[in-house]
């Protein structure tokens, strides 16, 4: 399959992977997902703040449209959730610029869910679900401090480029499509 992923028809389906679900984001999700990102500590290498209830529902509103204002990117977002039990701990997002065969992703775990591999196991699925759609290359832009985010960016098979983007070094590779289960 070449090109990108289909454009979306209001909302993706969920992806299931061994410890989370991740769902399609929806607005209504804006103040769970303030509680799960309330830690000042999340933006130390990405600045900002953390956001309000409402600030993440302005937001959310225009993301789950699913592509930007000038129709040249499409976005997915979806929420992790803990499975069993639907505990919201974090997001992962893709860009995809419109006929291209590769996407931005990024990932951000809430603070009290860090350290147990959930970025990793979600950016994973969220890199095998574009490679099935026929979007194999991945990158990300990652502060050279922040050493959890580039071992997610390892794990995925992506290696650091020598290009800077405001501060971030950005991380590209290709990855391959999911193994078929037996």
């Amino acid at each position: 399959m070449t090109g990108p992923p289909p454009p979306p028809s209001g909302h993706d389906s969920p992806i299931r992977t061994e410890r989370l679900t991740l769902h399609p984001l929806q607005v209504s999700d804006a103040e769970e997902m303030a509680a799960v990102l309330s830690s000042p500590a999340l933006y130390v290498y990405t600045g900002g703040t953390p956001p309000t209830p409402a600030a993440l529902r302005a937001r959310y509103e225009i993301q789950v449209r699913g592509h930007s204002p000038d129709g040249t990117e499409e976005w997915r977002n979806w929420i992790l959730r803990l499975h069993p039990g639907g505990t919201a701990v974090g997001t992962v997002q893709a860009t995809i610029p419109t006929g291209s065969s590769w996407a931005e992703i990024a990932w951000i775990v809430g603070e009290p869910w860090q350290g147990r591999g959930y970025a990793k196991e979600a950016a994973a699925a969220l890199a095998g679900w574009l490679a099935a759609r026929g979007v194999p290359v991945v990158q990300a832009h990652i502060h050279p401090g922040h050493q959890a985010s580039m071992a997610v960016a390892a794990h995925l098979g992506l290696v650091p480029t020598s290009r800077f983007d405001d501060g971030e070094r950005l991380w590209r590779g290709t990855v391959p499509l999911p193994r078929a289960e037996p």
